[in-house]
């Protein structure tokens, strides 16, 4: 009766519309009562606040206000100049543009929505206007914006590491060469809808040094703070410090340093920071919950009774976070699945660093993949486009992202070559 009551309860909360992080916070006590583990709930607060108090995620609100910086300082769209300096002569040049400010993005951001939410509102209105398809811009809008939690400095790499004990800066270098793989991918995939779909090539390019001059500092404070990360000049949380007062520099050198500017880019990086913190503190619960009642050794014993090989159970993983991912916030999957569903691959011999960038990778694919795809809704609220227009566009990039991922899952070396050569692992 009381388990019955229990899910009655969490699911009219659900339906009255409260915050995810209350919601989960409330099964996961609500579970605790059900179970019959109502005393465990005193120690809940010590280890919901021990959860917190990880070295790695003070890096987190740093970054997370690097990007707010920079996106509202005016960088996105020099950005986008140096991306069609480089490659916007070749045919279906601003599809090609697209994919390189991504990758650009990528060490701005870190977020697969605020590259999307950018590039539809920046680079989209100019591929229409030179003859391509909305729905097509769309698409290779969401594709490419896959890219920016895949290439360091990542937010969801710093927030995996953080919660499963990974190292970051093995991570970081552990992640590059995946992302120049995607990037590589989706640059073909462009170029043989060009000819396929004789799209233009763009006509005029800016001016060479102006543009160089106005996106090479944006361009260098990733690069250094890769660099400082992997070499282990700086920790990560000292990197983010060090990137927020270069963000300031860039922004002032570019002329935009506002009062204004630095206080919503404050202000929006406190709610995310505050948001992604609460949700933790809720995931808590259930975490707790699960290693009370033994789901890791369920899993664990579930595997060996089934003698899956590690290939087999990384094949479910995958499966499992794609779909997650189509419908939860990446970190809120995180939270939720990671600490419960990985640690079982360990006892198989995966390593933990290639399994951390293959489940960011993954969890990221299912904000682009039917029936939800959290990125495509925004592409499509911002471009105005039909969502299941560019759903269908967007297929052929979702299979090509797909193989990679495959590739990556089966070829371990992809991704631990370099950070073994950098004497991470």
């Amino acid at each position: 009766m009381t388990r019955i009551a229990a899910f009655i309860s969490v699911l009219a909360t659900a339906l009255l519309g409260v915050g995810l992080a209350y919601l989960m916070g409330m099964a996961g006590i609500l579970g605790f009562l059900a179970t019959g583990m109502g005393e465990y709930l005193q120690a809940l607060p010590r280890r919901a606040f021990s959860q917190l108090d990880v070295f790695a995620l003070m890096a987190l609100p740093l970054f997370v206000l690097v990007g707010e910086l920079m996106n509202r300082g005016g960088i996105t769209r020099s950005l986008v100049d140096l991306a069609s300096l480089v490659v916007g002569r070749s045919r279906g040049g601003l599809g090609h543009v697209n994919v390189a400010s991504s990758v650009f993005f990528a060490g701005v951001s870190g977020s697969a929505m605020a590259d999307a939410a950018a590039l539809s509102s920046t680079l989209v209105p100019a591929m229409k206007e030179n003859g391509y398809s909305g729905v097509y811009a769309g698409a290779i809008t969401a594709a490419s914006s896959v890219i920016g939690p895949l290439i360091p400095p990542s937010i969801i790499l710093i927030f995996y590491g953080a919660i499963m004990n990974v190292d970051v800066a093995a991570l970081f270098a552990a992640s590059i060469v995946p992302g120049i793989v995607l990037s590589l991918a989706l640059f073909a995939a462009n170029a043989v809808f060009a000819r396929l779909g004789g799209h233009p090539t763009l006509d005029s390019r800016p001016p060479f040094f102006r543009t160089l001059v106005k996106a090479g500092p944006a361009l260098l404070l990733p690069a250094i703070i890769i660099a400082g990360i992997v070499f282990g000049i700086v920790t990560p949380t000292e990197a983010a410090a060090l990137a927020v007062a270069a963000s300031l520099l860039v922004i002032l050198l570019g002329g935009k340093l506002q009062w204004e500017t630095v206080r919503e880019a404050v202000f929006g990086a406190t709610v995310f920071t505050g948001a992604i913190f609460a949700i933790i503190f809720a995931a808590t619960s259930i975490n707790f919950l699960a290693a009370l009642v033994g789901a890791p050794e369920m899993i664990a014993d579930w595997l060996n009774a089934n003698s899956l090989d590690l290939n087999t159970y990384l094949a479910v993983l995958t499966f499992i976070f794609i779909l997650v991912g189509m419908i939860l916030d990446t970190q809120i999957a995180l939270i939720l699945l990671a600490p419960i569903l990985v640690p079982a691959a360990y006892q198989l011999g995966a390593d933990p660093v290639h399994l951390g960038v293959l489940v960011c990778f993954t969890i990221t694919l299912g904000l682009i993949s039917p029936p939800l795809g959290g990125v495509v809704l925004i592409v499509s609220a911002a471009t105005r486009e039909s969502y299941w227009e560019i759903m269908k566009a967007l297929l052929p990039f979702i299979l090509i992202e797909f193989a990679v991922l495959f590739l990556l899952l089966y070829v371990p070396s992809i991704v631990l070559t370099l950070p073994r050569a950098l004497g991470l692992l």
